[in-house]
């Protein structure tokens, strides 16, 4: 058995949860704590965190460590999401954490973030056979995401999580009342939803975050309802009349609610109706589940002798959203992809490259021609830029850099020092999207007329020089011309002669 903890840090509060890991993988919740610093007051405001406030989570950290270790938890995993990622001295303060307690602090991506919520969602909640919106509502941001088949199809972050609200229109001279400017701010986000959600339907809508938890049992309270575990359109409607003609102290004092929940209750009330009339459904499921969950349940599944789910089957359906919206060439863009992890997979004595690079090649190769959306002339160029705007879930910003490179040098120049995008990528990785982006250009080459008449290769070596064999219908004599043409990288960073053999 195995004791691990994990650590939220939130732009409202900062959460710990332990966790025992038994023998048969089934993972049991030891402890819960929240403790109230508010990172996002200062981070959203003022850009940088207060010497005051960062003493407050360095504090924080001491008794999380303490409580992990009196459980005897072997690992801990710490998180940060929206207030870490904005404060301009973030660094400094898990630097002073880190040397206060030995605990890392890992900065995590709205998409990471999304991803972790949703594996907490999907062990508390059967969403593989629905189409599901989840909806987080953090202090910095608010996450809304699509799943269908227990994968992830898209996720949107927000900058309208209820500690920034606050922030933001704290001191904003207006006639219109907190809970109508609320409104006016959200609203900018309802076309986004609905432009996601099309004409689709949602099977289920499930709410996460301290806020909705805590929705759910003002619902129960006011309402006499049995369950805390949902809430209503119709209940929130209810509920932001209620809390907009209270003030905070007024609600804390009546609902026994937390300084720190009374005054952000409110918007996250408008902003949750405004996203579930906007999605047109009904109800919001309340699972009492979220990131630190998400958090505990990732580490576990990397301790567990259990396989992991497939984080290929995220990524690829991730990949293929997004060359659709882009328009792109399904037929020759899988072919390509097939073709590349077929070159991969059989030079792997020659590229030494880590098993998971193969997925970054596939990845690349179906997704290297979305930057035709743009422009055909430097299309190259263009799936770059459209790769580092449209983050992969299921790939980390330095997987995600090397497939945007891979993609980027497809074609035409070489990967060079002289490039501002390739020169910012750490050593190792420049020599990985080297090798891929010439694994690549040949797979490209197979299919260079977009009629997928080449449908196998084949590549091994002899001696000194390597040998490559298309397979398929019909003359390959453009594809080998082709091929002829774009060998000159794989030789030049192979250091070994290409022979193309005539199909």
């Amino acid at each position: 058995m195995q004791t691990i903890a994990a650590i939220d840090v939130g732009s409202n509060a900062m959460r710990l949860v332990v966790g025992r890991l038994s023998y048969e993988d089934k993972l049991e919740t030891l402890e819960n704590l929240r403790l109230p610093v508010r990172l996002g007051q200062d981070a959203f405001s003022q850009k940088q965190i207060r010497e005051e406030t960062v003493q407050l989570a360095v504090d924080a950290f001491i008794r999380f460590r303490k409580v992990a270790e009196n459980h005897g938890a072997e690992r801990i995993r710490a998180v940060a999401t929206s207030a870490m990622r904005e404060a301009s001295n973030s660094d400094m303060l898990c630097d002073r954490i880190n040397r206060a307690t030995g605990i890392e602090i890992e900065t995590i991506s709205g998409e990471e973030e999304a991803r972790l919520i949703h594996l907490a969602v999907s062990s508390a909640v059967p969403i593989k056979n629905k189409r599901a919106m989840l909806i987080d509502i953090g202090g910095g941001s608010v996450e809304v995401s699509l799943s269908q088949g227990g994968n992830i199809l898209s996720t949107e972050s927000y900058n309208m999580g209820t500690v920034r609200l606050l922030e933001k229109l704290r001191d904003k001279p207006a006639k219109l009342p907190f809970d109508e400017l609320v409104r006016e701010y959200a609203e900018a986000a309802r076309y986004r939803i609905e432009r996601e959600v099309k004409k689709k339907k949602i099977d289920l809508c499930i709410g996460t975050g301290g806020n909705i938890e805590e929705m759910g049992q003002l619902r129960k309270r006011l309402f006499k309802r049995e369950s805390d575990s949902a809430i209503t359109f119709e209940e929130l409607e209810k509920l932001s009349k209620i809390l907009s003609q209270m003030t905070v102290e007024e609600r804390r004092r009546k609902f026994k609610l937390r300084p720190d929940r009374a005054d952000v209750i409110l918007p996250a009330v408008i902003v949750l109706k405004m996203i579930v009339k906007a999605a047109r459904v009904n109800e919001v499921r309340i699972p009492k589940v979220g990131l630190k969950d998400g958090i505990l349940l990732d580490l576990a599944q990397s301790l567990s002798a259990a396989p992991r789910p497939s984080r290929r089957q995220q990524v690829w359906m991730s990949a293929m959203l997004l060359g659709e919206k882009y328009q792109y060439d399904g037929a020759h863009s899988n072919l390509v992809a097939f073709l590349a992890g077929k070159l991969f997979e059989q030079t792997q004595s020659l590229h030494n490259l880590e098993p998971d690079d193969r997925l970054l090649l596939e990845v690349a190769a179906l997704l290297h021609d979305i930057g035709h959306f743009i422009n055909t002339i430097d299309h190259d160029k263009h799936v770059y830029y459209i790769l580092q705007a449209n983050p992969l879930i299921g790939l980390t910003s330095r997987e995600q850099c090397i497939v945007s490179n891979v993609a980027r040098y497809h074609r035409k120049a070489m990967p060079t020092i002289q490039d501002e995008n390739f020169r910012a990528l750490p050593s190792k990785d420049r020599s990985t999207v080297i090798k891929l982006s010439a694994l690549l250009r040949l797979a490209d080459a197979m299919d260079v007329s977009h009629t997928q008449r080449a449908r196998s290769v084949t590549i091994w070596q002899v001696k000194n020089k390597w040998l490559l064999k298309l397979g398929g219908v019909d003359s390959l004599s453009l594809e080998t011309w082709a091929l002829e043409k774009r060998r000159s990288l794989f030789q030049d960073i192979f250091g070994m002669k290409l022979e193309i053999e005539n199909s």
